[in-house]
């Protein structure tokens, strides 16, 4: 049986020294419940998508106020196509649901990619691995840490 993507990426955080806080709250299903739910500015909020753009899949992350632009994003990473992966596409490599995946595409084999308009919060906040397990932590130890590649996607 596979370790939950939570119980890993916390050991990998501890392991790095890490700070870290964990938040448990009622399951959240949009960037707006879970802000409320974890009294957290939306802005602050570590959106994750999994996205198929040409071959390749990437995991993207950006502040959960803004929205993907896909033309920017093509531009950025070369591609012709640019597109969601499917449910079953992401339960297929990441094991979780849509709204469960947390920033840390090297959890997944993904490369990941971050808009640097998430810099913006000393603070960010994610789901880490259901609807009801928040994260938070600083910006810069999640960039030291995960060392995404930067790209302007929103």
């Amino acid at each position: 049986m596979s370790v939950p993507v939570f119980e890993r990426l916390t050991e990998r955080l501890r392991a790095a020294g890490i700070p870290f806080t964990v938040l448990t709250h009622a399951p959240v299903y949009t960037s707006a419940e879970a802000a409320a739910a974890r009294g957290t500015s939306l802005g602050s909020g570590a959106k994750a998508l999994v996205v198929k753009a040409g071959p390749s899949f990437y995991l993207l992350v950006m502040p959960a106020d803004r929205k993907l632009d896909s033309k920017k994003t093509q531009a950025g990473l070369g591609v012709k196509s640019l597109r969601f992966a499917t449910k079953e596409e992401l339960l297929e490599r990441t094991g979780l649901a849509p709204g469960a995946v947390p920033p840390f595409g090297s959890l997944f084999d993904l490369p990941t990619l971050l808009d640097p308009a998430l810099g913006q919060h000393a603070e960010i906040n994610f789901n880490a691995g259901d609807h009801a397990t928040s994260i938070q932590m600083t910006h810069a130890d999640y960039v030291a840490f995960e060392k995404p590649r930067l790209l302007d996607m929103s």
